[in-house]
């Protein structure tokens, strides 16, 4: 089924449990809290749902008739493959000595059966998600929210319905939006949508790479093709044959690159490199781009005739500072993502770091906001997520003076942020960043969660506009 834009975010648990009587209990509660119960009671069904890194929260019985491994070796497995995955132990006896070594294993807590009512709801509370976020859709069949497209604003509901549309064809799309905005992931989405799901999605950064290396990664290379190529080497053509590839800020490409890209596109065959043999691919192409793909075909720098092969279909995601009606829904997704690791269980957002968090402009967009959560997550203690609690992210986001109310950086007039278009936000972030950084560059793309060269974009087109000197 494919979520709709009430859908809410799914909570997966997973029942280790041959008991049918505890079983049932478990699964009656959870479908009143909303959340979807998983029973494995055999060998095959631990081994086949244990592996899926899509649960929430695992119980787990202490006595396993009918499984051959013990419940010690499922725990280790568990705490092994996912750490932070919060497991509750099941037992049919009041043992101190098991309680304690399910504690000293790795479990949350330890429940003697019948279980109760209230104390599961309590365990449900502590470590399930929320399930009133807006989740357009899923980049991952489970509906987990690892991959979910979260939000309410009108703008990108229409962006999802558009790839849902698009999603099931052939058609090539070209997605278009500033680093961090989720170019990637809606690109997974729509593979997983399409009816090439159950084969390869294969992704490429085109900005990364060299024409050289870039002609070897995507069409491969035969045994001695060059010095360093000792064996042959299948390319993303290949090995995404029958299924999707991702051609990953394709605006980087060089124009003699882009002809050899146009002609495999229109023939779907090529030959590797050193080769002599034509090789046939059903390929659906995907890509992406940070910048202004019509401008670049004006300056000549992209292919016109190669942007009409890649854009069957363009969809632009908006920038976060464009949305900030999703910053709320964005900042509990990434609350529940990271609960887990930190072990925290966050009740509420301070107002005033939610006030903060929804007028600062972020110039790494949903990147950014999602590393800005982890380390408020990570460094932060209690139930209310605050930026009282780690200064030294609250200092990063305000800046020299960037608050909601405040006057503005890098401008010697006294606007505060309330009298400033988001497109200026964005430059006041930018040009703070580089002040606290001494004008490093490389310091304040970190600090600001973006990639080097989209700060060196940014930087390049505030000069042109007199914003910022040339100390060249």
């Amino acid at each position: 089924m494919i979520p709709t834009a009430s859908d809410r975010l799914i909570r997966q648990v997973l029942i280790i449990d041959p008991d049918p009587r505890t079983a049932q209990v478990l699964l009656e509660i959870l479908a009143r809290r909303g959340a979807r119960g998983t029973v494995a009671a055999t060998d095959t069904h631990v081994r086949d749902l244990l592996s899926r890194p899509s649960w929430n929260l695992i119980f787990l019985a202490l006595e396993l008739d009918r499984i051959t491994e013990s419940a010690a070796t499922i725990l280790a497995r568990i705490r092994s493959e996912f750490p932070e995955r919060p497991v509750i132990m099941l037992s049919g006896t009041d043992s101190a000595r098991s309680a304690i070594a399910a504690l000293r294993g790795g479990c949350t807590e330890f429940l003697v059966k019948p279980l109760q009512p209230n104390t599961v709801e309590a365990i449900l509370d502590a470590h399930l998600p929320r399930c009133d976020l807006s989740v357009l859709s899923y980049g991952d069949s489970a509906g987990t929210g690892q991959w979910a497209i979260v939000g309410i604003g009108a703008a990108l509901r229409r962006t999802v319905e558009l790839a849902r549309k698009v999603a099931p064809s052939t058609l090539p799309v070209l997605i278009q939006g500033e680093s961090g905005t989720g170019k990637e992931l809606l690109a997974r989405w729509i593979h997983s949508e399409s009816r090439r799901a159950a084969n390869p999605f294969i992704r490429i950064n085109c900005a990364a790479l060299n024409d050289a290396l870039l002609e070897s990664e995507l069409f491969g290379h035969e045994k001695g093709a060059f010095t360093g190529a000792v064996a042959l080497h299948k390319g993303r053509f290949e090995r995404a044959h029958g299924g999707t590839l991702l051609l990953d800020e394709i605006t980087e490409t060089s124009p003699a690159f882009q002809s050899k890209l146009l002609r495999v596109l229109e023939e779907m065959d090529f030959e590797r490199v050193g080769g002599k043999e034509n090789i046939s691919v059903n390929v659906r192409i995907l890509s992406t781009t940070n910048a202004d793909i019509l401008a670049r075909i004006a300056e000549g720098r992209f292919r016109q005739d190669l942007y009409y092969r890649l854009a069957g279909l363009r969809l632009h995601i908006l920038p976060l500072r464009h949305r900030p009606e999703d910053i709320p829904q964005l900042i509990w997704l990434f609350v529940h993502q990271f609960a887990p690791e930190t072990g925290r269980r966050i009740v509420s957002v301070d107002a005033d770091t939610l006030e903060l968090l929804a007028r600062y402009p972020w110039p790494g967009n949903v990147r950014q906001l999602r590393n800005t959560i982890r380390s408020l997550m990570i460094l932060g203690t209690g139930e209310v997520l605050t930026l009282d609690d780690v200064p030294s992210v609250r200092e990063e986001l305000v800046g020299n003076g960037f608050q909601a109310g405040s006057p503005s950086v890098g401008n010697s007039s006294s606007l505060n942020s309330a009298d400033l278009t988001l497109d200026q936000l964005e430059q006041t972030a930018i040009l703070a960043a580089l002040d606290r950084t001494s004008g490093n560059q490389t310091r304040a793309a970190r600090a600001l969660g973006i990639s080097n060269r989209t700060l060196r974009e940014k930087i390049k087109r505030y000069r042109q506009q007199g914003c910022l000197q040339s100390t060249e």
